[in-house]
C-alpha cells in the first residue's frame, strides 16, 4: 500500500529565507540580496545579505561537512592510540597499535596455514575509503620523528596503500571514531592475504617462509626483519 506524504512537506520544511546572487559580466564581483519569506511564503523584505544571515547560512552549509567527517568523532574519550586527525577534503585518521597476537588468512596457494601469530606494532592511516599500514620496529612511545618500516604482510604497495582487491568496505555513515578504527582493522585481518605487490619482499628474506615459521606459535615477531622505508610518521600528516 502507497502513501501520499506530500501534504506533509510543508509542515517538515518551510521557507525562510531566498537569495538571489548578482554578478558582474567578468564574474569577479558578487552581490547577495536577501528576501525574508511572509507567511503564504512569498518573498519579501529584499535587502544586502548581512554578515549575520552569512555566518547562520555558513553553519548550515557545515552541516553536511560535519555528515561526512562525522566518523572522525570519538563517542566517549579520545582513544589513547590516536595520534592524528585531518578533517579536511580527504579526512583520515592516524593511529598506532602494538606488538600483539593476531589471526591472520593467507590463500591456499601460498601453503600458508591460517591461525594466529605475533605482529609488530603498527601504524594505521585511513580515510573512509582507503587504508595504508606501516610496521615499526619498538614498542617505544611514537614522536613526528619515529621511522617507518614497509607492513611485513602481502596485498600491500610500496607507499603503504592496502590493495584491498574484491573486498567491499562498508564503514557506517553515522558510526563514531572508536567503531572506525575497528571496523578498519577487521577489514585488514579478515582479508586473505595472496600476493605481493611491488616486485620484491617486504620483509628481509623469504615473506612465506617468515609466515609459515611464525603462525600458530608464541615466536614474537623477529623485528630484525623489517624493511625500513625513508619516511617517518611526519610524513603522513603532510
Amino acid at each position: 500500500m502507497r502513501t501520499n506524504i506530500t501534504q506533509q512537506f510543508g509542515h517538515l520544511y518551510e521557507p525562510v529565507k531566498a537569495l538571489l546572487i548578482y554578478s558582474n559580466n567578468e564574474k569577479k564581483n558578487i552581490y547577495v540580496e536577501a528576501y525574508d519569506m511572509d507567511r503564504n511564503g512569498k518573498p519579501i523584505n529584499a535587502h544586502p545579505l548581512t554578515v549575520q544571515e552569512s555566518i547562520s547560512l555558513a553553519k548550515a552549509l557545515d552541516t553536511s561537512e560535519d555528515l561526512q567527517t562525522g566518523f572522525l568523532d570519538p563517542v566517549g574519550l579520545m582513544p589513547q592510540n590516536i595520534l592524528y586527525i585531518n578533517r579536511g577534503r580527504n579526512a583520515y585518521a592516524v593511529w598506532h597499535t602494538p606488538a600483539k597476537k593476531v589471526r591472520l588468512l593467507f590463500k591456499e596457494g601460498l601453503d600458508i596455514p591460517n591461525g594466529e601469530a605475533y605482529i609488530p606494532p603498527m601504524i594505521w592511516k585511513a580515510t573512509r575509503n582507503t587504508l595504508a599500514v606501516y610496521a615499526l620496529n619498538t614498542d617505544e612511545a611514537v614522536n613526528l620523528a619515529t621511522p617507518l618500516c614497509k607492513a611485513p604482510y602481502f596485498n600491500i604497495y610500496p607507499d603503504g596503500k592496502v590493495c584491498l582487491g574484491t573486498v567491499t568496505i562498508q564503514i557506517p555513515k553515522d558510526c563514531g571514531l572508536e567503531e572506525f578504527m575497528r571496523q578498519w582493522e577487521i577489514y585488514f585481518f579478515n582479508s586473505f592475504f595472496s600476493h605481493t605487490l611491488g616486485g620484491e619482499s617486504p620483509v628481509k628474506g623469504n615473506i612465506v617462509q617468515l609466515w609459515k615459521k611464525l603462525i600458530n606459535t608464541d615466536i614474537p615477531f623477529p623485528t630484525d626483519k623489517l624493511t625500513p622505508i625513508k619516511l617517518t610518521l611526519k610524513n603522513l600528516i603532510k
